[in-house]
């Protein structure tokens, strides 16, 4: 658990007492951790472990799969998303980037203009606005703004992840979640996104699984050790890499297994 001595900020989402179960099987055990606001949190942990349950808990993408069971609480700005919150009212509040970029299958312009036609806005202009800050803070602006109109799917890979979090940036959420959104991209790509992570938390509190050690402790305020459907251990990144607290964390850490 968290040490004293570690600071705290206030918190953006709280998770206490959670258990997810798909029929019989228990996936998440006795979850209980604070996500605090414009922090990033990483999840690391073997394969199997949970994370990416977990991080579908909290925008409620398990609601989706049959058998899924839940208990416990998962508060967003103190509210109860499973007991006050619409669900699709939430995933706009809490935007998912996902392992493999995801672009529609139309131009970058509608691609992030999308969302917000959902939301009712069709004015040009506005739409046109939101579209380019939200490349802007994607970093993709410079590299996009000349070929709006092509198709989203000529982008590279690397390219196409961020302007998948410019999809999300769009909606305006207020936390946003990656599952291992580099592990399908080269070393320079990845840097961009380690980068862009590091800018978009002055704004958003961001939850990123990640497979890659090294990056977690590059980008990341706080993370959280999974293993078997349970928080083994979670704290402040340099104080968890430095001097775990639990041997299995020590040996996940330095590569003895996972």
């Amino acid at each position: 658990m968290m040490s004293t001595k570690e600071t705290r900020k206030k918190d953006k989402m709280s998770v206490r007492d959670l258990n997810l179960s798909y029929g019989d099987f228990p996936a998440l055990k006795n979850i209980s951790i604070d996500i605090g606001e414009r922090e990033v949190l990483s999840l690391i942990g073997p394969s199997g472990c949970g994370k990416s349950t977990f991080i579908r808990v909290l925008n409620r993408m398990n609601d989706l799969i049959e058998e899924c069971r839940i208990t416990g609480t998962v508060l967003l700005n103190d509210e109860d998303i499973y007991a006050d919150s619409d669900a699709t009212t939430l995933r706009t509040r809490v935007g998912m980037v996902f392992q493999k970029p995801n672009p529609f299958p139309m131009s970058i312009w509608e691609n992030i203009a999308y969302g917000p036609k959902m939301q009712g806005i069709h004015d040009r202009k506005t739409l046109n606005e939101i579209v380019e800050t939200s490349l802007v803070k994607a970093a993709l602006w410079d590299e996009a703004k000349d070929r709006l109109k092509k198709s989203a799917l000529s982008l590279s890979g690397g390219q196409q992840q961020r302007l998948c979090i410019a999809r999300a940036i769009a909606m305006k959420p207020e936390v946003i979640l990656m599952d291992e959104p580099t592990s399908a991209l080269d070393p320079i790509a990845t840097k961009k996104i380690e980068e862009l992570v590091e800018t978009l938390k002055s704004d958003y509190t961001i939850v990123i699984v990640t497979h890659s050690m090294n990056q977690a402790a590059r980008i990341s305020d706080k993370t959280a050790f999974f293993l078997l459907g349970e928080i083994l251990e979670q704290g402040e990144t340099s104080r968890l890499f430095t001097s775990p607290e639990r041997q299995e964390t020590s040996d996940y850490i330095t590569g003895r297994f996972g």
